[in-house]
Formats: C-alpha cells, sequence, structure tokens
C-alpha cells in the first residue's frame, strides 16, 4: 500500500525524540502491508473523525490515517499519545 504524508504528520514526527520517530516509521513500513493491519490494530474511529482510521505504534502513541483513492492510499494525518484524536 502506498503512504503518503499530511504536512501536520510530519510536523508532529519531527517534534517527537529520535528513539520514538524510529519506531513510529518501523510500525509505518509494517502498515505498508496490509498482512500486518491486525497485528498493529487498526481500526476505524467515531465521532468527529469518522471517516479516520488508526493504527497503535506502542501502547502509549497512535497514527490516524485516512483511506483515499484508488488503489487505496494511506494518507497519514497525525501521530500522538491518546490526545492525538483531540485535534
Amino acid at each position: 500500500m502506498k503512504v503518503s504524508y499530511a504536512p501536520s504528520f510530519l510536523r508532529s514526527l519531527r517534534s517527537l525524540t529520535p528513539l520514538l520517530c524510529e519506531e513510529i516509521v518501523a510500525k509505518i513500513d509494517l502498515f505498508k502491508d496490509e498482512r500486518n493491519h491486525t497485528a498493529l490494530r487498526v481500526h476505524k474511529l467515531k465521532g468527529r473523525l469518522k471517516d479516520c482510521y488508526a493504527f497503535f505504534v506502542n501502547y502509549q502513541f497512535r497514527v490516524v490515517f485516512q483511506f483515499v483513492g484508488r488503489p487505496k492510499r494511506a494518507y497519514l494525518l497525525a501521530v500522538g499519545d491518546h490526545d492525538v484524536y483531540d485535534r
């Protein structure tokens, strides 16, 4: 699966520690193969973010994204702790 990044996602990523950034990049690489979506706990969001999905980086951090286009492509919108849902 192809992945593209929102400018806000890249800004958030740059503000995190280098070790956490490495972990996020590794999870994004896993995410590109749809067979790993169960392991990453990809899930649809509700409420204000009903058109979005998220996957777990670790116990604390999530990546929020949308599926766009044909063929399906993931557009990564935000990364952060559980407060990422409030942005």
